[in-house]
């Protein structure tokens, strides 16, 4: 029986070892007869649709391998062909994507983005609080250009320095106060023995003028019975006085233990779950802040036969931003409250207060090692200066592209549609490429601190080998077979065929359609990744928006946002995941904080998109644009 037990945990733990291998092959082979048993192009397209979803979900394969699952299936059952399928793989979104990351690139190489967190670190102060909220509000504005994941790990190590300056601190300050209560203990044992000294004294004092009275009183008759008292209560020893030893396993498990107090503990959780939230804050801010976000940019476009709805002139980094922008504050307020109220309580005055007068040692301490941290990075040097001119300029540029209520830029040029947000970014990118990060006519090499730029007076801004590191390519090919997916089901047929299978949904109020697209795939990107979780949903939300003649804005616009709260279990993102790896964290912590901030996010995207979004746009009509993406979907 034992042998038969050892071998069945055997076969159970190859099993499962090879449970990514089965899978990949058991579930194509069980979906086949889907594709065989009905030959039409909605059944091959669900059939692919289906399988990649799964290898996204469960993470069989690699995400941008997964990817590449319709490049090779749809022209094998013939849904699209091999030119068709390849197109989609590479779009405007890449350009823009490539031209952001060389712009992070620079921000990156020069520490821009160091000094600019540790400077707003330092005008929040060191009280807990204000702590946390001041490293937030940092980490949300440089998500909104950089990358959820590049932010989180920037912005740890800086935070991480910060809670180990508070831990040891606080470490020096308990042993402070356990020598001065070791030296109180001493004083007050020897103020003890003094006294029982003193105390002897007296009783052998009374017991020789007791035998003094007893010999005087034998002599005058009386009985011995003081002289037995007296003695029956020395007993010959001192009289018993309770003396209070300290507790030397308690002091020994305080000083070796990671935190000084338990509040330390909480300031750990606290700042460093604020800053995974932060990171997916400011990504919602930007049509760049996310994968995610460009994931839904590509369904608009004004080039026929390039996205779902190619009449729709709705959707660029301006309206993006005032529709998102208001968002980003209200979460980041109730998030820091939440977080507050979590881990640090209620009283606002102690943990965020300004005033000098009421900072204690850690925290005067703290501010130091920031203040240090700052002063390593030197005066600003020339390359900052420039990357800060692009970043600026590049901002600029994109929110007076088209910005809807005065003409653009874009107005001064004859031909119309040609230019797009991409346009700006991959333009300022490859300048940055050419423009030296030596100061013209400077003889010196004070306004660079690279080495590669001291040797070469002519070395550029950024190398192509800083850009090869900061490149997402998995990311850039998830996104071309999210792509590849939507052009299969609108080419097919099967998001109509879906759409008609949701009609029973047509009763719904559209607030009440939102809201269960929201509730769905928040649920559901707290285990899959959110571009994936995003590519399978939009066709699918499309459909149903269509079908219930709905604004599609109103469903995939808050559907997108929502797909980024996976801010629960560690595997939600990688933002979340990173912060877990430094240790401050459990499971339970990240559910607890994560649900409320889940529930936040989704309430103020509801908000967001009953109030402010209907007039911005107009979703109380059933566009003209959508009218034609479903008459081109049903062909």
């Amino acid at each position: 029986m034992r042998l038969e037990a050892a071998a069945r945990m055997d076969l159970f733990r190859k099993l499962w070892r090879a449970r990514n291998l089965i899978v990949v092959l058991f579930i194509p082979l069980c979906l086949l007869p889907l594709p065989l048993l009905h030959p039409t192009s909605e059944a091959c397209c669900a059939y692919v649709l289906i399988v990649t979803a799964v290898y996204w979900v469960s993470e069989a394969v690699p995400l941008g391998a997964a990817a590449l699952v319709p490049a090779f299936l749809y022209p094998l059952f013939g849904v699209l062909k091999s030119s068709e399928v390849a197109a989609e793989y590479s779009k405007d979104t890449t350009l823009l994507l490539m031209g952001v990351i060389c712009l992070a690139a620079s921000i990156e190489k020069w520490n821009l983005h160091k000094r600019v967190a540790l400077r707003m670190v330092m005008m929040a102060g060191a009280k807990p609080g204000m702590l946390v909220l001041g490293f937030m509000c940092c980490t949300t504005f440089l998500s909104m250009w950089l990358s959820n994941t590049s932010t989180t790990a920037m912005v740890m190590p800086i935070a991480e320095a910060v809670l180990q300056q508070l831990i040891c601190t606080g470490m020096a300050d308990n042993m402070e106060d356990d020598m001065e209560d070791d030296s109180d203990k001493e004083e007050n044992l020897e103020n003890n023995r003094l006294e029982l000294h003193d105390s002897n004294d007296c009783k052998k004092k009374q017991e020789l003028s007791a035998l003094c009275q007893v010999a005087s009183g034998g002599a005058n008759g009386a009985t011995p019975n003081a002289t037995q008292e007296v003695i029956r209560h020395t007993n010959g020893h001192l009289p018993q006085v309770a003396v209070e030893m300290p507790n030397v396993k308690r002091v020994k498990a305080r000083r070796d233990s990671q935190y000084p107090t338990k509040r330390d503990h909480m300031i750990c959780k606290c700042l460093t779950l604020s800053i995974t939230y932060a990171a997916t804050i400011g990504g919602l801010i930007t049509i760049t802040g996310t994968s995610t976000n460009l994931i839904f940019a590509e369904q608009f476009n004004t080039q026929p036969g390039q996205r779902r709805y190619p009449g729709a002139k709705v959707i660029n980094f301006g309206t993006w931003f005032i529709f998102s922008f208001p968002i980003a504050i209200i979460m980041l307020v109730l998030t820091w409250l939440w977080l507050h109220f979590l881990f640090l309580g209620c009283n606002f005055q102690e943990t965020c207060s300004l005033s000098k007068k009421r900072k204690s040692k850690r925290e005067m301490m703290s501010e130091k090692r920031i203040q240090e941290e700052y002063e390593k990075l030197g005066p600003i040097s020339y390359p900052e200066v420039v990357t800060g001119v692009f970043f600026i300029l590049m901002t600029l540029l994109w929110f007076t592209r088209e910005p809807g209520f005065v003409p653009g830029w874009t107005s001064l040029f004859e031909k119309k549609g040609y230019r797009t947000d991409a346009t700006v970014s991959v333009l300022l990118g490859f300048l940055l490429f050419l423009i030296p990060a030596r100061r013209p006519f400077s003889s010196s090499s004070s306004s660079s601190r690279d080495p590669v730029t001291v040797s070469d007076p002519l070395a550029p801004m950024i190398t192509w080998k800083d850009f090869q590191r900061l490149m997402p390519w998995e990311i850039v090919i998830l996104v071309g077979g999210g792509y590849a997916l939507a052009a299969g089901c609108k080419v097919s047929g099967l998001s109509v065929w879906i759409g008609r299978q949701l009609e029973p949904m047509s009763g719904l109020p559209p607030w009440a359609v939102t809201l269960l697209a929201c509730l769905l795939v928040s649920a559901v990107t707290e285990f899959a990744s959110n571009p994936a979780t995003l590519t399978v949903f939009l066709p699918i939300l499309s459909a149903l928006s269509e079908t219930l003649h709905i604004n599609p804005l109103h469903t995939l616009i808050p559907s997108t946002m929502c797909v980024s709260f996976g801010v629960m279990l560690p595997v939600g993102n990688p933002p979340n995941a990173i912060v877990f790896s430094y240790g401050h964290l459990q499971i339970s912590d990240m559910v607890k904080a994560g649900f409320g901030v889940n529930l936040i996010g989704v309430a103020v995207v509801m908000l967001a998109i009953t109030t402010w979004g209907v007039p911005l746009f107009n979703l109380t009509e059933f566009p003209a644009w959508a009218v034609a993406g479903n008459v081109t979907s049903s062909l």
